[in-house]
C-alpha cells in the first residue's frame, strides 16, 4: 500500500511501472538500458479515490490524463531505474495529496464605499486627459 495520507492510500497493484529508454544525453549507454520510468495510475476506475479526490486529481492531472483516464508520469531525472520508479511515484503521491485538499470556497465580498469613489475619481481624472485631447481651437 502506498499511503497517501493518514485516511487514503492506493493500493500498489493499481500502478503500472514500465521502464523505457530515456532520451538526452548519456552517451552510447543511453541507447542500450531503460533507466526511464512511465508511470500510469487509471484515476477513472481506482476503487482507492474517493470521487471528490478524483474530479480534482483528473484536473489537477492537465495534459498528463489520457483519453481513457490513466495518469501517465514519466521519470527520467535520474542515472537508476530504482531513482526514477521512486521519483515517479513520489510525483503521483504529491500530485494525489495536492487533490486531497478542499479549495477554501470563495465569499463574495461588496466593495467599499471609499474603493467606489476612488474608481469614480480615476474615470473622471481619464475623461479629463482624453476630452483634452480634442482639436484645438484658434
Amino acid at each position: 500500500m502506498i499511503r497517501i495520507t493518514s485516511q487514503l492510500a492506493i493500493d500498489e497493484n493499481e500502478i503500472e511501472l514500465q521502464f523505457i529508454r530515456a532520451s538526452g544525453p548519456g552517451g552510447q549507454n543511453v541507447n542500450k538500458v531503460s533507466t526511464a520510468v512511465q508511470l500510469r495510475f487509471d484515476v477513472a476506475r481506482s476503487p482507492s479515490l474517493p470521487e471528490d479526490v478524483r474530479a480534482r486529481l483528473m484536473k489537477l492531472a492537465g495534459n498528463r490524463l489520457t483519453n481513457e483516464g490513466e495518469l501517465l508520469i514519466e521519470a527520467k531525472r535520474h542515472r537508476t531505474q530504482e531513482r526514477n520508479r521512486q521519483d515517479a511515484i513520489t510525483r503521483l503521491v504529491e500530485l494525489i495529496r495536492h487533490a486531497t485538499e478542499k479549495p477554501k470556497p470563495r465569499i463574495a465580498t461588496k466593495p467599499t464605499k471609499a474603493s467606489k469613489k476612488r474608481r469614480l475619481e480615476t474615470k473622471k481624472q481619464r475623461g479629463e486627459v482624453k476630452r483634452g485631447r480634442g482639436k484645438v481651437e484658434d
